[in-house]
């Protein structure tokens, strides 16, 4: 019963989370920005709000099954690890947050590191600002690569329903909130950035810079950074001075989601007022 209960309320849980951690963060923005932006807002933000509406609109059609349905079918089948050992209720949940979460941190160095999957996932790099609508400007073929990867896991693992919400939850939380441009206090940042990926932190990943491109991959827990050695604490230049984008597609008419969604297919000349010792990041 309450797992149907769950399966009823999971859109409109998920909704609710999106647009309420949405509207908190662009709210900041206005409050406490942390860098000017450089490119028209209501370019930029048509383009990346439109592709959330693109992606769901594809994920349902191709993959209609939502992974919280599938994570019920995996328990229901008793498939995966976490299902061959009673577990109470929150340690599988917690389990099953952190192995998801490292996933998609292997992921997102994967997708860097593969020359295919990089031209999908640079299509996310090639926003010239950085804000709230930069976490949900996807590829949806990455997307659906995404999913794959995640309901792959989720069988693997048998992660419960419960967990798979929450993490969802999270993930979009986090992403939005990582990639605000909200000026945190510095001490506050210190401190959160211990366990979780700040605002700060995760914006070095989107330095034009090569090195600091493939740094800071995390989205939730900052603690695989650290361990696989792939941590920068802050960009070479400085959060006000340093270079948001790719050396590539710097074109402001590449912003328009037409140009965004054929990205993958085409080659762009480096800028040449940009320094950039290759056009894909090598890990």
């Amino acid at each position: 019963m309450a797992g149907e209960t769950l399966l009823n309320f999971e859109p409109y849980i998920r909704l609710s989370a999106f647009f309420g951690i949405f509207a908190i963060m662009a709210s900041l923005e206005l409050i406490a920005p942390r860098r000017p932006l450089r490119v028209s807002k209501k370019l930029r933000w048509g383009s990346n709000l439109g592709i959330v509406v693109l992606n769901t609109v594809v994920a349902r059609l191709v993959l209609p099954m939502a992974p919280i349905i599938f994570a019920t079918l995996c328990v229901e089948r008793g498939w995966g690890v976490l299902n061959l050992i009673e577990w109470s209720g929150w340690t599988e949940i917690v389990l099953a947050v952190i192995l998801l979460d490292f996933v998609i941190w292997l992921q997102h160095v994967m997708v860097h590191a593969v020359p295919l999957f990089w031209r999908l996932h640079r299509m996310h790099h090639t926003d010239l600002d950085y804000d709230v609508t930069t976490g949900a400007r996807f590829h949806p073929i990455e997307i659906l690569l995404s999913l794959g990867i995640k309901f792959s896991v989720i069988a693997l693992i048998g992660a419960s329903p419960v967990a798979v919400l929450l993490f969802e939850v999270i993930l979009n939380a986090m992403a939005m909130f990582n990639h605000a441009n909200v000026r945190l206090p510095l001490g506050l940042d210190k401190v959160l950035r211990i366990l979780l990926v700040t605002p700060d932190f995760h914006r070095v990943h989107h330095s034009i810079i090569a090195q600091e491109t493939n740094s800071n991959y995390g989205f939730n827990l900052s603690i695989w950074d650290r361990l696989f050695g792939t941590y920068i604490a802050q960009p070479e230049k400085g959060h006000k001075g340093m270079t948001i984008g790719l050396p590539i597609f710097r074109d402001p008419a590449e912003q328009r989601l037409d140009k965004m969604l054929t990205q993958p297919m085409r080659e762009s000349p480096p800028s040449k007022n940009l320094e950039a010792k290759s056009l894909r990041p090598k890990p």
